[in-house]
């Protein structure tokens, strides 16, 4: 003689196998290298519901590649935003992050990438990866790179002549796979 379950014992057992699935990969998620922010804003949190919502759950949106940024396959930098958008030759956007400037912007424009290095020490003292150089303002150099243990960088001082963008160490590896030299960059506002 065998024995059925309650329906109620099945919606639970699924709800509970559900929130078990997600407190794993959030574990496995949160087991990489993240960059250290100066501020650090609400984190979101998972919760399991047994009923079913009828509305569609919203993803985060990423903002728009700026108007006037060029077009075709390039590397897109706003400085009003600090964020910078990968664009394939289609104008599709294919991967866009926040940024951390240095003290001294390259003018808007369009540059190209010109040298790239795997690694040195950034201006800070920190070793950094991926450098890719693309504009000089006032003597300094202007590049993207990211922190070899994927920090950001502290606030620069008053007097500090930085140039470098720094980004985070995954957005790193990106933006060095996409930006071979030459491939444009177009700063805007």
């Amino acid at each position: 003689m065998s024995a059925r379950l309650p329906s109620w014992a099945w919606v639970t057992g699924l709800t509970t196998g559900a929130i078990a699935v997600v407190a794993v990969l959030g574990v496995q998620a949160d087991q990489g290298t993240k960059p250290v922010a100066a501020t650090t804003g609400p984190k979101a949190t998972a919760t399991a519901d047994p009923k079913p919502s009828a509305a569609p759950s919203k993803k985060p949106t990423t903002p728009a590649v700026p108007a006037d940024s060029g077009t075709g396959r390039r590397i897109v930098y706003s400085l009003g935003q600090k964020r910078v958008w990968l664009v394939d030759a289609s104008d599709a956007a294919r991967r866009s992050f926040p940024v951390w400037p240095g003290t001294v912007a390259p003018d808007p424009g369009s540059y190209a990438i010109g040298t790239r290095t795997e690694a040195t020490t950034g201006s800070d003292g920190v070793p950094v990866e991926h450098i890719m150089y693309f504009a000089q303002k006032s003597g300094v150099f202007v590049a993207f790179s990211n922190a070899v243990d994927g920090s950001s960088p502290p606030p620069a001082g008053p007097d500090a002549q930085t140039g470098g963008i720094r980004v985070a160490k995954q957005d790193g590896k990106a933006l060095w796979t996409f930006g071979t030299a030459g491939t444009t960059v177009h700063v805007v506002e």
